[in-house]
């Protein structure tokens, strides 16, 4: 089974292919990766905090320890360049199950079936 990016949005910018960021070198927004398997119309979303290191250093306290789990840490705004990173992270994804995909995808993004359980 193989994954394909559907899309890219963020609810805090309405056009990503078009946005610019007001500071070059200081931004920081969420994307939410539209993903399904290649072969299936069902999709599911994975959260990544997309963020320059100013932007970190910004919204961070010096005494802050951070993860990187779930962001995607960028120099600049370059929208075809993150989406095609994107799609090459996601797409070359292949596996057996929804769920192997979903784990894998989710170390990129956080997934929203993430600890979920029935």
């Amino acid at each position: 089974m193989k994954a394909k990016l559907r899309n890219i949005h963020s609810p805090d910018i309405f056009d990503l292919q078009g946005f610019v960021p007001k500071e070059e070198n200081d931004f920081g927004l969420l994307l939410q990766l539209i993903v399904s398997a290649l072969d299936s119309d069902g999709e599911e979303s994975f959260d990544i905090m997309l963020c320059t290191p100013k932007w970190l250093t910004r919204n961070h306290k010096k005494t802050d320890i951070i993860f990187g789990r779930h962001y995607l840490i960028v120099f600049e705004y370059n929208y075809r360049k993150i989406y095609d990173k994107l799609k090459v992270s996601v797409e070359s994804i292949e596996v057996e199950t929804w769920d192997e995909i979903g784990l894998k995808i989710g170390r990129i993004g956080k997934w929203e079936f993430e600890d979920y359980h029935p």
